[in-house]
């Protein structure tokens, strides 16, 4: 499969795409409303290379191998609220899990999205959380309903995650497989917020429409405090989070083609230069323009 077209919020991507090999694949077609893709990074390295992504609003799972770090192992990753870096040496390997915002709550209904936010678990600790155990913390904070954890403690899932090899396959059809097969078995919780959530995250990224919580919460039909419970409950950031994350994707991927940055931030809805410049420089690490000087 060629390497990805939309690389939005990978700073730096072709640098990147010259470093390591990364695919995407689709999941069989009933699990795509809740799972975006799968994606596969390989590596071999004779220096090392630091990755930078901005993230998206998305909680991801990774199974990984690297021959500096032993054994493999698998994580699941909240959304982070700020730069994503990692650095690879010698030869790794990476299959990740890409959820659509808001579809992480089908598989664990009784935690609220915004509990896994800027957490990284190790899998095992992350099936025991989304079946209820270890969350009293949770509960006392507010963020997961009592009878949803009584519930998931009575049921938990079947064939715990970290049990799959998903590093050892050589070709992406057998990993892909194993990830199919997997999730098709597990069983999914109804949500009729899910699709909503989903919805209304792709319009923010998709459309310069949405500039206020206020502008989403009209499309919504739903009134700020329950567009706010919404993302809470089900993607794990607030609406102005997601509309900022969004139009700073759009400026990372702009400043490749020289923009007039006042013009920019007027589109996308900032309040002035000034305030585009800020937030990409506190995000990114570095001014527009010292980043443009370095994809020369």
């Amino acid at each position: 499969m060629a390497a990805p077209q939309d690389t939005r919020g990978i700073v730096d991507p072709s640098t990147l795409l010259t470093h390591v090999h990364f695919r995407r694949h689709l999941p069989a077609p009933p699990l795509r409303p809740y799972i975006d893709r799968y994606w596969l990074i390989d590596w071999d390295l004779p220096t090392p290379y630091t990755s930078r992504v901005i993230p998206h609003p998305a909680v991801n799972i990774t199974f990984q191998w690297d021959e500096d770090g032993g054994a493999p192992y698998a994580e699941l990753t909240g959304i982070p609220r700020g730069l994503y870096t990692r650095t690879l040496t010698g030869r790794g390997r990476v299959c990740g899990v890409k959820f659509r915002p808001g579809a992480i709550r089908a598989f664990a209904p009784g935690v609220a999205a915004g509990w896994w936010t800027a957490r990284v678990l190790g899998l095992d600790e992350a099936v025991e959380v989304a079946a209820g155990g270890a969350m009293r913390e949770a509960t006392v904070r507010g963020a997961v309903q009592p009878e949803a954890v009584r519930d998931a403690a009575r049921n938990p899932p079947r064939d715990p995650l970290p049990a799959l090899d998903l590093t050892t396959p050589g070709d992406d059809e057998t990993r892909v497989a194993v990830l199919d097969a997997h999730f098709l078995a597990l069983p999914l919780t109804p949500d009729p917020q899910i699709p909503l959530a989903t919805r209304l995250v792709a319009q923010i990224r998709e459309t310069r429409e949405f500039r206020k919580v206020s502008d989403v919460a009209d499309a919504a039909g739903l009134s700020p405090r329950s567009l706010q419970r919404l993302f809470a409950t089900h993607v794990g950031v607030t609406p102005k989070w997601t509309i900022l994350r969004y139009r700073l994707h759009e400026a990372l991927d702009q400043a490749a083609h020289a923009p007039d940055w006042p013009t920019l931030a007027a589109d996308l809805g900032y309040a002035d230069q000034s305030h585009l410049i800020r937030a990409f420089t506190k995000t990114v690490g570095v001014p527009p323009e010292a980043y443009v000087q370095t994809l020369r």
